[in-house]
């Protein structure tokens, strides 16, 4: 037996064991990409870097065998650092997108491949919970939402974009309509009261939100009716109110109480609304036809003061969404910024830390070459759009055959890919390293059960080391050499050729979406 410290703590291993393997002994975590246990492991993606206390060096534990009377660091901000290099190395090759481009253009940031995907299946039921995840009133905004998803379509510069926005009403219609509409369950109830000021979009969808978790939630508006701009701005041939009350059904339902007619000045603010709750949102559109004005709060040009990353106002306890942070007439946003108000709100009267809003890392390539538009068809199984008005609304068939096209332009492994965790970790930039024209996209569809994409290949070499323990006589091997070095299937094989409990496994421990399932 080796005895051996990591992080100041003592522990005994087997000889020949790597440190790695004497850290994980000790409950120590270090990050790994191309290490796979019982398997030849070939250090290259340096993620587990640890130091040698003694002389200061840093080497990779996965492969450094454990010696007696070492003393290890395992982290420490020199550590991060070169964790971070590595991975901003590897990055600098790596030709993929972890969200396919409509994703984070959507202000709301729902899952839109994932719909499209459920659509294409017959999965209207699932395809709507996806929708519902993300956007609190999906019937509303498949009427009135300017769709900047399909601005970002990669479709676009084949033909025309996918009519998101179409299959997001489509989805929604085919609930309200058969009255099985998927309700999100409560939370149990927390005994905390919030307001919301303003029944518009922003307002009804802080109020979703807050319902779901559990909180008691009224809602006042200066208007007879409930819906703001929704209701009284907005013509009935662009927005059906049928859509708008449906959706506020869903509300009511969850326990909203409404306050209408009554409109709310400094006085009552002060005396009436902050005394009796334990959060205010304010959601009354643009400021300047707002009585928020009169409150007291610092303003902009553009609107009201507030945190941009929790939407609180200069004040504990008070946030604001929509229109009265910056006129933008975009009800998507609207009901993005209700949904963080929300949270921010439930966050404060659940004494919980409000938390900054951040989306996971995310790899991105920019447009397609004109030569990969093949790659990204062959993903779509229907390269065929109908010409139809954008206000028609969507047949089953024609439902279908439209998230068809829909190119898959996600990644397969976007919530298991290591590249992607240990970049978002390290806070990786991309671009760093990145100094030449991007390689070009190409995808092997050949194997029934895997897609193999050469250029999201950090070479680690754990497909090799699995064909060969399988026995895989044309499996993945490395060719040329240096910089040059690609993974490929040797004497001009096709990927087919490798047996399909290989393939499997290869696709399983990949630590990016180069080899993944179809």
């Amino acid at each position: 037996m080796i005895t051996l410290k990591i992080d100041n703590k003592l522990v005994q291993i087997e000889k020949g064991e790597s440190v790695l393997k004497a850290a994980e002994k000790l409950g120590i975590k270090i990050p790994t990409m191309c290490y796979l246990e019982k398997h030849e492991n070939h250090p290259s993606c340096m993620l587990c870097l640890v130091k040698d206390s003694n002389t200061g060096k840093l080497f990779p534990s996965c492969a450094m065998p454990a010696q007696e009377n070492m003393n290890i660091i395992s982290y420490d901000e020199e550590i991060e650092i070169a964790r971070q290099e590595a991975l901003e190395l590897l990055l600098s090759e790596h030709v993929g997108d972890c969200e396919a481009p409509c994703r984070p253009s959507c202000p709301a940031f729902m899952n839109i491949p994932k719909m499209n995907r459920l659509i294409a299946n017959y999965q209207f039921d699932e395809a709507f919970k996806v929708v519902k995840e993300d956007i609190a009133l999906p019937l509303i905004l498949g009427y009135i939402c300017p769709a900047p998803c399909e601005k970002a379509c990669r479709r676009t510069q084949i033909d025309k974009a996918v009519s998101i926005c179409q299959l997001k009403k489509f989805v929604a219609l085919n609930n309200y309509s058969f009255e099985n509409n998927y309700l999100i369950n409560k939370k149990n109830k927390t005994g905390k009261k919030i307001a919301i000021i303003g029944s518009g979009p922003a307002g009804l969808a802080a109020a979703y939100y807050l319902l779901i978790e559990g909180h008691e939630c009224d809602v006042y508006d200066k208007n007879p009716k409930i819906g703001g701009a929704l209701e009284y701005e907005i013509l009935e041939n662009t927005l059906p109110r049928k859509a708008l009350h449906e959706e506020i059904k869903i509300i009511k339902y969850y326990g909203a109480n409404f306050i209408l007619d009554y409109e709310i000045d400094k006085n009552r603010f002060e005396n009436e609304i902050k005394p009796k709750y334990d959060a205010i949102i304010l959601a009354t559109g643009d400021l300047n036809n707002s009585k928020v004005k009169e409150f007291g709060f610092e303003n902009t040009k553009n609107g009201i003061k507030i945190d941009k990353n929790t939407l609180s106002v200069n004040e504990n306890g008070i946030f604001a969404c929509g229109n009265i942070i910056r006129s933008r007439r975009m009800s998507i946003n609207s009901v993005a910024q209700g949904k963080i108000a929300a949270f921010s709100a439930s966050n404060f009267v659940l004494e919980k830390k409000i938390q900054k809003s951040k989306r996971t890392f995310n790899s991105k390539f920019g447009k397609l070459f004109e030569s990969e538009f093949i790659y990204y068809q062959n993903e779509s199984t229907n390269n065929f759009r109908e010409n139809r008005l954008k206000t028609e609304d969507l047949t089953t068939n024609q439902a279908i055959s439209e998230a068809k096209r829909c190119m898959h332009c996600d990644c397969r492994k976007s919530e298991s890919c290591k590249l992607r965790i240990y970049s978002n970790d390290y806070s990786a930039n991309q671009n760093r390293f990145s100094y030449v024209e991007r390689k070009q996209i190409s995808k092997d569809f050949s194997h029934e059960m895997i897609i193999f994409e050469a250029e999201k290949c950090i070479k680690c070499n754990l497909c090799i080391e699995i064909c060969r323990k399988t026995g895989n006589k044309y499996g993945f091997t490395a060719t040329q050499r240096g910089f040059q070095i690609e993974i490929k299937v040797p004497f001009s094989k096709q990927i087919s050729s490798i047996i399909d409990a290989t393939a499997q496994k290869c696709a399983k421990y990949c630590p990016t979406g180069a080899i993944s399932i179809k």
